[in-house]
């Protein structure tokens, strides 16, 4: 298993991403106008939007920024690429996705994750990161894979850390946010890394 996943991770790496991905209890698909609503929903909500860089004001936003991700044919390197998280049995929103191919290096990958608040404490963060982590690694072929948290997020250190992914580094007020400085923790996994930490399925 070793030696096959560390063959896999020395392809080269591609910028292309597929139209989806699927899990035993979730399909990873691109953002279609339909979302709007139920994405607006969850990402305009203060509890989920605390920690969060953007902040939709209105549907209208929200529906120009997912006509935009639909303009995207790839992820290309230095554009955030969106998916959307939904329930395999009702196709209800859950929640989505982010991946950002590095334009200095595309063998790097910074990765993002929202979830709306009836869809968290399922294990289904877990499912879908470790999803998208499986992707870029084995897939695509990517080296390393990381992701930026504010550390008074709990929920989502515990998340990156349950996935297998390590702290790297811990920036202290490095950031200007919302009004205030933050810290900045910087987590990371390299594609030799990813067998050794398989999905758990508690969250």
């Amino acid at each position: 298993m070793q030696r096959h996943a560390k063959d896999l991770c020395l392809r080269p790496g591609e910028n292309s991403v597929e139209n989806r991905f699927d899990t035993e209890r979730l399909l990873i698909r691109p953002l279609v106008p339909d979302d709007a609503k139920d994405m607006f929903r969850y990402r305009s909500d203060p509890e989920i939007s605390r920690y969060q860089n953007w902040e939709p004001k209105t549907l209208q936003e929200m529906g120009c920024f997912i006509q935009q991700q639909m303009a995207l044919a790839q992820a290309l390197p230095g554009k955030w690429r969106q998916f959307g998280i939904f329930l395999r049995q009702s196709h209800k929103m859950a929640g989505d996705v982010g991946i950002h191919v590095l334009k200095a290096d595309p063998r790097q990958a910074e990765v993002g994750i929202t979830l709306a608040k009836e869809s968290q404490g399922l294990g289904l963060a877990t499912e879908a990161l470790h999803a998208v982590l499986r992707y870029l690694f084995l897939d695509l072929g990517k080296h390393r894979v990381f992701a930026s948290v504010d550390p008074r997020n709990k929920p989502s250190v515990a998340l990156l850390e349950r996935v297998g992914m390590r702290r790297e580094a811990h920036f202290v007020e490095s950031l200007w946010f919302k009004g205030a400085w933050a810290d900045d923790l910087v987590y990371a996994m390299l594609c030799r890394e990813f067998p050794a930490n398989p999905m758990l399925t508690t969250e």
